[in-house]
């Protein structure tokens, strides 16, 4: 019975993030920026993301390259699971699905399922299960990784790392909805949670979220669609249809004590109390979308979470800023359709702009790799959790890193020894610990003297100040020899 299992000590996943996401772009110092090895023409910046869990920084730095002088991106990203890899090369074969193939609609709502619902629609989870294939291949089949998705690189990870993934995706592409009972999964953690209060769990999902998420600036996630989520796990529900599938994208396996003895079983662990929303739902270019009527927000965290999203994968294929018509009555619906296989001829045209970036000899390769969008200038690595304390042991990254950023939940990894992988005037962000909930206010506050003094000892300087109740990152800056910042603090 599932009720007699208790887990074990080990940090569930962070499915979704508890900060928005980022552009990292924009926290590079300008002298930070080195030419690449291979071009004289192209300038390149290094990022190292320790524990961003769900990829969202990784998808709005690459989303937004363009906004920047033309340089080559490269990612190390390190998780402490590798359901997050997993699920992070999901998301990105989802982004970079060819448009006459998938629509920019249909790419969107595809992706809020698969990222943030307990349950999905059957549509979605037969798109998930056509794909484990292809993911089982990546990992076996080096040489045909490269071949269809040639700016992911998965050399460093081992054959037990690959078994293992390779063992993920068998059971993603499972069609029986009794191996992952999430429905159970989700109340039991609920009745776990929230103890006694589970009888009266409305008021306790109204205090969360009124108390704390609304208070420390997520104002816009309206109570009825965070109680939802709250009751049963689904977050965004954008079209009429059943969602009654288990996503099978949220499960993890750990060590739980079952009677006294140690057993590996899989269920679902991750949060249920700050809500997806977070990531993509709080915040946009487009301040249209917080207009307020009576009081209340207008538009809703999932509206503003399909928005942002819609436009980082609008921008990724065709370069442009995506902008809803300011001048027409056309629902969003009509202008996503524009990049449907329906689109119009001027919409085609930069798309087909883009597939020809593809170069002749990459034409000459099987078929299967025009499935995908090319990443131009952008190479994403895959390390394992156990280099976290050894890259500083490795000559290749030494001063290489021009951003290291750090997850809340992983910041006990830095260590002075990072100064040592860092280029000059690297930046260093911080993940603060603004929007987790199970944290009172006083240790919220504290969280900020902590990663402060955590940057200084290994090298870093504040850049401003600090407000616990206002920045949901921090960022810092490599002091040089001399102990100064390029601001002199």
């Amino acid at each position: 019975m599932a009720t007699a299992y208790r887990r074990d000590a080990k940090v569930s996943p962070q499915w979704w993030g508890v900060s928005p996401a980022l552009d990292l772009q924009m926290y590079c110092h300008s002298n930070t920026v080195q030419p690449d090895n291979s071009s004289n023409d192209t300038h390149e910046l290094n990022f190292l993301l320790i524990g961003g869990g769900d990829g969202r920084h990784l998808l709005k730095t690459i989303g937004q390259a363009r906004r920047w002088p033309r340089r080559k991106l490269n990612f190390y990203i390190i998780e402490s699971d590798l359901e997050l890899l997993a699920r992070q090369m999901l998301f990105l074969t989802l982004v970079l699905e060819n448009p006459e193939k998938m629509g920019l609609q249909e790419k969107t709502e595809t992706f809020v399922e698969l990222f943030g619902n307990s349950l999905i629609r059957s549509q979605t989870a037969t798109y998930l299960q056509e794909k484990c294939d292809l993911f089982i291949r990546y990992v076996t089949d080096p040489d045909f990784q490269q071949t269809v998705m040639p700016s992911l690189n998965l050399n460093a990870l081992k054959y037990k790392e690959r078994d293992e993934l390779e063992n993920m995706f068998k059971f993603w592409r499972t069609t029986d909805p009794k191996l992952f009972p999430i429905e159970n999964f989700w109340d039991l953690s609920n009745r776990q949670y929230l103890g006694r209060r589970y009888d009266s769990r409305n008021g306790a999902y109204d205090w969360d979220l009124t108390m704390k998420l609304q208070d420390r600036g997520a104002g816009v996630i309206h109570s009825r669609e965070y109680c939802n989520w709250r009751e049963n796990g689904v977050a965004f529900m954008n079209r009429e249809g059943n969602y009654d599938v288990p996503n099978k994208t949220l499960a993890s396996q750990v060590t739980v004590v079952q009677n006294g003895t140690k057993v590996h079983t899989r269920g679902y662990w991750g949060d249920i109390t700050t809500s997806p929303y977070i990531a993509f739902g709080i915040e946009s270019e487009d301040k249209s979308l917080f207009k307020k009527a009576n009081g209340v927000h207008v538009k809703t965290a999932q509206d503003i979470s399909l928005y942002n999203i819609t436009a980082l994968f609008y921008e990724l294929i065709t370069g442009q800023k995506y902008s809803l018509p300011s001048t027409s009555t056309k629902s969003e619906e009509t202008k996503l359709s524009k990049l449907s296989p329906e689109q119009s001829d001027s919409k085609r045209k930069i798309t087909e702009s883009n597939n020809r970036e593809i170069t002749p000899e990459n034409q000459s390769q099987p078929t299967r790799k025009n499935d995908f969008l090319p990443l131009n200038d952008v190479e994403i690595h895959f390390l394992p959790l156990s280099w976290v304390n050894e890259l500083h042991h490795k000559s290749k990254f030494l001063k290489l890193f021009n951003l290291i950023y750090f997850s809340c939940r992983t910041v006990h990894f830095l260590k002075p020894q990072f100064k040592q992988i860092s280029a000059y005037k690297a930046t260093l962000v911080l993940e603060l610990t603004k929007f987790v909930l199970d944290l009172q206010a006083e240790k919220v506050k504290n969280c900020v003297s902590l990663v402060t003094d955590l940057a200084k000892e290994s090298g870093f300087a504040a850049r401003e100040s600090i407000y616990w109740k206002s920045n949901h990152v921090a960022s810092f800056e490599l002091i040089d020899d001399f102990g100064t910042t390029q601001n002199g603090l």
